[in-house]
């Protein structure tokens, strides 16, 4: 890793200087040196280098001069500033202006080479966070949220046009239609997509937590509370707050939320004061929150705040243009998880997809097909690799031009299944209805499995 770091020593001192150069070249950096501050900031112009390691005390352009230079042309430059035993303060002073640290004159070798490493760590730890924020940036792209539908590229278009701005969001959906991934989509396409997003399940919390989660509380607030804690909308600023079944709040939260999104501030449970907050709002629910209003289980004053910019999601049954491409999208990412690749869906897998009403929408799909993956057997996924209840629904509401593209034994297997069903089990009576004899009712239960 050092060989890969660029290092500019900057000493007016020759011997001093020829010294820093031995000892971290022999260390596999690759350095060069300046007798002056003036000459340092030059050659960082044409060439930024990774660290500075720069004396104080220099004619012209001292350390503290070339370190504040050096952060306006590159302020991913590591400045270290070397400073004689005495003058701390001007140690004080650097680090003030962006010095990674600083090494107190005499030093020893040992102490240079521990200063490159923790540089190094900590040059690999930035690397690595830039690329993870980079991925996570690239996963919530609009082009990453599967949908040729009408209804979803609708949607596509309004969250381009509202991810830019600062206003609060209400995203309406069904559950399993997606509400906290376009949620993330809209922040990580916004001008705070480096800064936190924060998502909590606001039915998911007890109501007598939900406020102290939400808004913090100090030390001896209430029994328990034996140290003092920031809640969520402090770890959200700067940020994006999602509240995921917003509807479920009790009306005295509800009163502390408006409040919140009058003032842009927040008092913690025991609190006195009031701290100012600065987070964007997207707030969810699968409830019609305009009938909760009517009601007088939602406030009214609250709703509208909320509702600036609503967003509708469609059912997975109101957008079925796009069941194919999520369906080969899951098949895809679960056959890589399961080193399974190549895996395909037939022509009537897709079918029975297609006429399936999906109660749990784009969720229940994805679990379907990552069962269907770990069942299949071969390199294509058959109606036998889909939950029975699926293929049955499924075949109630398909029309004769749907029917032609299943097997023979796929329409008997389910028939034979809802008519064991009407008659409570009843294998004898079953028989009768199909009109198949007792010796075949058994062969075709044992056959398919029933």
């Amino acid at each position: 890793m050092g060989k890969s770091l660029s290092v500019l020593v900057v000493e007016d001192d020759d011997s001093m200087r020829d010294l820093l150069r031995k000892i971290l070249t022999d260390e596999g950096y690759r350095v060069n040196t300046a007798g002056d501050g003036t000459t340092a900031l030059t050659m960082v112009k044409q060439a930024p280098v990774d660290v500075v390691l720069s004396d104080v005390k220099m004619p012209g352009l001292d350390g503290l001069e070339l370190l504040k230079a050096v952060k306006k042309v590159t302020p991913g430059t590591y400045v270290a500033i070397m400073t004689a035993f005495g003058t701390i303060d001007s140690a004080v002073e650097a680090m003030k202006y962006g010095a990674y640290d600083y090494i107190s004159k005499p030093f020893k070798i040992d102490e240079i080479r521990i200063l490159m490493k923790k540089i190094v760590e900590q040059k690999a730890l930035r690397e690595e966070v830039a690329h993870l924020r980079k991925e996570v940036n690239r996963r919530y792209e609009y082009s990453n949220i599967i949908g040729k539908s009408r209804r979803m590229q609708e949607v596509f278009d309004l969250l381009a046009k509202v991810a830019e701005g600062k206003s609060t969001i209400l995203v309406y959906g069904r559950s399993g239609t997606g509400k906290e991934l376009v949620a993330k989509a809209i922040h990580y396409n916004s001008p705070r997509k480096n800064r936190p997003f924060v998502a909590v399940n606001c039915s998911a919390i007890p109501e007598t937590l939900l406020e102290s989660e939400l808004f913090g509380h100090m030390k001896g607030a209430f029994t328990g509370a034996i140290s003092t804690r920031h809640g969520l909308f402090e770890e959200a600023h700067g940020g994006t707050l999602f509240l995921d079944e917003i509807g479920e709040i009790s009306p005295a939260i509800q009163v502390k939320l408006l409040r919140v999104l009058q003032e842009r501030s927040i008092k913690p449970v025991g609190g006195t004061g009031s701290k100012k907050i600065d987070i964007r709002l997207i707030g969810a629910t699968n409830q019609n929150l305009q009938e909760a209003v009517r009601e007088g289980r939602f406030r009214e004053d609250l709703y509208y705040r909320l509702n600036v910019i609503p967003i509708q999601l469609p059912s997975l049954k109101e957008r079925t243009d796009d069941i194919p491409l999520l369906a080969r999208h899951f098949v895809a990412r679960y056959s890589k998880e399961n080193n399974r690749a190549g895996i395909s869906l037939s022509r009537q897998t897709l079918q029975i997809l297609m006429n399936y009403h999906w109660p749990g929408n784009v969720r229940e799909l994805e679990n379907v097909m990552e069962r269907s993956v770990i069942l299949c057997q071969g390199s294509e996924i058959t109606p036998e690799d889909l939950p029975p209840q699926l293929i049955e629904e499924s075949l109630e509401t398909a029309s004769d031009k749907d029917l032609a593209h299943l097997s023979l034994k796929e329409v008997e297997k389910a028939h034979i299944k809802r008519v064991l069903e009407s008659v409570g089990g009843h294998k004898m009576k079953a028989a009768e209805i199909l009109q198949i004899d007792r010796r075949t009712i058994y062969r075709k239960l044992k056959s398919y499995s029933l």
